[in-house]
């Protein structure tokens, strides 16, 4: 199994593996700085969408992965979200994402937020997985913290095996296969 490189990702994407695909690095949106996004040396750095779920404690559900109670969460939209101390949020990529069968994707958060307190899940995207990434954001400070929506958030790492795995994401009929914009939990 080897990491790839931006040549190897410039390629993909060009087969649809991500889109919209940026295949350079971003910094700069006109003359506004911006948390970078885009193709890099062996990732690829995602944004998030303008989109997201922000955790709220207001009927004190109990959080239960085999039932998850939809009222946990309070939609914000806009270009940035602010999430409460000791909280998270979720939002999607951007980016949609078709995973060849030979290759396992790892998310990854970018240092600019984790030096800040702001923590993305690690989470992989399995062989032959396709859709919008769900991204979890915890803020583990007792501050509230802020999440720039259309700008670099987390980082994709793609491993190719050197064979096939014998059952994909897509045979399984995985459960988040396809997914379209912030996606809850299902059992």
């Amino acid at each position: 199994m080897s990491i790839k490189s931006d040549r190897w990702i410039r390629n993909m994407a060009s087969n649809g593996m991500i889109e919209p695909f940026e295949p350079g690095q971003v910094r700069y949106v006109g003359d506004e700085k911006v948390i970078s996004y885009g193709t890099s040396s062996y990732g690829y750095d995602v944004r998030c969408a303008s989109d997201f779920k922000v955790f709220t404690n207001i009927y004190s559900a109990t959080v239960d992965p085999k039932a998850f109670d939809e009222r946990s969460f309070v939609d914000v939209s806009g270009d940035v979200c602010i999430i409460p101390p000791n909280s998270f949020a979720l939002a999607s990529t951007v980016e949609y994402f078709r995973i060849p069968s030979d290759v396992l994707t790892v998310c990854l958060g970018k240092s600019t937020y984790a030096r800040c307190g702001i923590i993305v899940n690690v989470t992989p995207l399995e062989p032959e997985w396709e859709g919008h990434v769900t991204l979890e954001f915890s803020n583990t400070t007792n501050l509230p913290a802020k999440i720039y929506a259309n700008e670099g958030v987390a980082q994709m790492l793609f491993f190719q095996s050197d064979e096939q795995c014998e059952v994909t994401y897509k045979d399984r009929g995985g459960k988040y296969q396809g997914q379209r914009g912030v996606t809850l939990p299902r059992p």
